[in-house]
């Protein structure tokens, strides 16, 4: 998220805070594709990180691309941590480690999302290689100890650097080892929202194996396939996961909301300053419980807005819906995910496909499922096969509605080529964590240092 949010309206009921989520409904013509994706930066000389500070730091990349861009500044405590565009159609952040994101704006197509996505890279090269830096497309950390990777000087990651050791393991790994790609999808109506959440939900371990892009850690191969994805096992469990509750046929607004409210707070924004409020819940808030250790310690849509923005679960409500489970990965990838989810969530009978095909699937079999892919990838088991059997199915559904939608490009092709690289893990029966675990131990000569060359942007 590059800027938390200020909304200055004081909060009188829960009943708000469910109408906020319910603002989303959009009818179907201004439904938008908005998508996310990070990458680690790295001195070409050594493979080292990139610090924030410095002449050839993040700070100077930020600089430059405000410069090239136009885009207005986010600033923390006087130091620049992200850029916005002046309208609000994307925005540069930083996650705690440095990793560099583009929040992309809503497009209407992923030939315009993938355009946007070039487009980004070839200016922060432009920027990035005359101070000797590049981009790696992973889902994890490859080299780097925690020690060793940068921290950013952003107040939300100071309150959740103190806070992440004591709800989990590997929270500190989320933050500063991992990078994503992701997409955020609308919805009509309550209904809909519904649908489009049981399904994505019940398929996020599927994307997490497809994208499986994390099988170092430390300079070595880590046993899995998607080290990112075994991190949110035992991050914060919390506030992310799978989300039991939303798999019964009368899940709603409400019921988000009533979860929502009974996870730990990070903290609230009162005149520029970040309050850290940890050790109470948002219902806590709203009864009053910061009245008198915060200043206006009253909770407002701002607050509600920036809390929602703390939780992780494997799909996110927000007034759309998050795509959060595939790792980062090389610029092909940036087009796929946002293709596999559109193909099955924007076409009705895309979605009602997968909607029959995912209807029986019970919580603990797609909880086992998220359990078995970081090490398994689509080769772990499903009933009597495996994901690779499932993923040529929900790929051809994924497929159809793409065609379905006919949004064609300049030259006549539709939306369909983007699964290529989805297509080519099935194909193959190998993820791309396989592939550069296989590239380790044999032509590589069980040195880390070619994935630099190979998986840089």
């Amino acid at each position: 998220m590059a800027r938390d949010t200020t909304d200055f309206r004081p909060i009188e009921s829960v009943d708000e805070l469910v109408d906020y989520l319910a603002e989303g409904n959009k009818p179907r013509d201004k439904w938008r594709i908005g998508t996310e994706h990070e990458k680690f930066p790295f001195y070409i000389d050594g493979n080292s990180p990139v610090p924030y500070g410095g002449e050839r730091g993040i700070r100077a990349l930020l600089e430059g691309m405000q410069r090239t861009l136009g885009w207005d500044p986010i600033v923390d405590d006087g130091r620049i941590i992200g850029l916005v565009e002046p309208t609000g159609q994307g925005a540069i952040s930083l996650e705690p480690g440095g990793q560099f994101e583009l929040s992309g704006a809503p497009l209407e197509t992923i030939h315009q999302t993938c355009r946007e996505g070039n487009a980004h890279l070839a200016q922060l090269r432009e920027i990035a290689e005359p101070l000797g830096i590049r981009f790696l497309g992973l889902g994890g950390s490859p080299k780097w100890t925690l020690a060793e990777t940068p921290k950013m000087p952003k107040s939300r990651y100071e309150i959740m650097t103190r806070y992440m050791p004591k709800v989990g393991k590997q929270g500190l790994d989320m933050m500063y080892r991992t990078c994503t790609i992701q997409v955020n999808l609308d919805f009509s109506s309550e209904a809909d929202m519904r649908r489009k959440m049981q399904v994505s939900l019940k398929l996020q371990p599927l994307s997490t194996a497809l994208f499986a892009n994390s099988p170092f850690t430390e300079g070595r191969p880590n046993g899995l396939q998607s080290w990112r994805g075994e991190i949110w096992r035992d991050t914060d469990n919390q506030r992310s996961g799978l989300l039991e509750f939303c798999f019964s046929p009368e899940f709603g607004f409400a019921d988000y909301v009533e979860w929502a409210l009974d996870v730990p707070m990070y903290f609230v924004i009162r005149d520029g300053h970040y309050h850290d409020v940890t050790h109470v819940t948002f219902r806590q808030f709203m009864d009053g419980a910061l009245r008198n250790s915060v200043p206006q310690g009253v909770p407002t849509m701002g607050d509600w807005a920036n809390h929602l923005s703390t939780l992780f679960p494997d799909v996110r409500l927000k007034r759309f819906l998050e795509m959060r489970g595939a790792d980062g990965g090389p610029w092909r990838r940036i087009c796929a995910l946002p293709a596999f989810w559109v193909g099955l969530l924007y076409d009705e009978e895309a979605l009602d496909a997968a909607e029959m095909l995912t209807a029986d699937w019970t919580y603990d079999e797609v909880l086992a499922m998220r359990d078995a892919v970081p090490a398994a990838g689509i080769g772990a088991e499903f009933r009597t096969g495996n994901l690779r059997d499932v993923a040529r199915d929900v790929l051809a559904i994924s497929r159809k509605g793409l065609k379905n939608r006919a949004r064609l490009n300049r030259d006549d092709y539709d939306e369909t080529n983007f699964l290529s690289p989805l297509d080519e893990v099935v194909a193959r029966g190998t993820t791309s964590a396989e592939e550069m675990r296989n590239a380790f131990h044999t032509r590589w000569g069980g040195s880390i240092e070619p994935v630099f060359l190979e998986y840089a942007y």
